[in-house]
């Protein structure tokens, strides 16, 4: 069945098209105004994934509440959504003067998204683990070189009361998690191995400036091949824009770096149980 491109959701008979809504819903001149959307749409529209609004909105039409199907006076929306900026266009302004598709655009981009309790521990439930998988796909024991397995990884989450932020990415909020679990477990992140190639009246100035990097920049082999130095190196990932900058600077473009391995990690033995 097509999807209404148009038509409100006024009637009783109408209902059926509400089971399966997410609501997004806005207060603008002490009023509220909602629009009915189709579940698991709407962040995919705010993130540029989807691009078609009839796969977005169930209803071209602005309501007071979605779930009676009460829909918005025009008068209300003339007044309350007067105009809107144009991003192409700086300083630019777009006259609404009512048209509920626009309005609906407006609501989409800027309102609140409804979502039950029960939909929000589920996403909260996901996005834990997201982050645990990410932290145990980055990190490692330092001692054993070996990565925990994502349960191990959830508890120790757990035990340091580490809580979701839903307006975050899961890789974001992993990195700025891994500090605070090694309250509860030896971890860091997994050192990359890389090879840095100079000429040899450059290296002593960049093994000097290595060494100031810290524990996150270690030298693990040097040697002379003809008149270049070659180095191999274990990295913090952190590290590695310092590390590529210092040798274009140094080598005036005449040094190379190259990745060997994007996780010193022991691959002979099983996860940390």
């Amino acid at each position: 069945m097509p999807r209404s491109g148009g038509g409100g959701i006024k009637t009783p008979t109408n209902q059926k098209l509400l089971t399966n809504v997410a609501v997004v819903k806005i207060k603008k001149c002490g009023k509220r105004f909602e629009i009915a959307c189709y579940k698991n749409k709407v962040v995919s529209w705010r993130e540029g994934i989807e691009k078609d609004l009839d796969e977005v909105l169930q209803s071209h039409t602005v309501f007071v509440n979605v779930s009676k199907g009460e829909v918005a006076k025009n008068a209300d929306l003339v007044k309350c959504f007067e105009e809107v900026d144009m991003p192409s266009v700086p300083h630019s302004v777009y006259k609404l003067q009512g048209n509920q598709t626009e309005i609906c655009k407006l609501i989409l981009a800027k309102g609140d998204l409804q979502v039950s309790e029960k939909e929000r521990q589920a996403q909260q439930e996901a996005m834990f683990k997201d982050i645990a998988t990410v932290i145990s796909d980055k990190c490692v024991n330092p001692e054993s070189k070996r990565p925990y397995p994502v349960s191990i990884i959830e508890k120790a989450m757990k035990e340091c009361h580490i809580a979701v932020k839903p307006n975050k990415n899961s890789k974001q909020q992993a990195l700025d998690t891994i500090g605070k679990l090694q309250a509860s477990i030896p971890i860091e992140r997994a050192m990359m191995r890389m090879k840095v190639v100079t000429p040899l009246k450059a290296s002593n100035k960049i093994r000097k400036s290595l060494t100031k990097m810290g524990p996150g920049v270690k030298v693990e082999s040097e040697e002379k091949v003809e008149e270049e130095m070659v180095m191999i190196l274990l990295v913090d990932p952190g590290q590695y824009r310092g590390i590529d900058t210092l040798v274009k600077d140094e080598t005036q473009g005449a040094g190379s770096m190259e990745l060997l391995n994007l996780k010193e990690v022991r691959d002979d033995e099983e996860k940390l149980e």
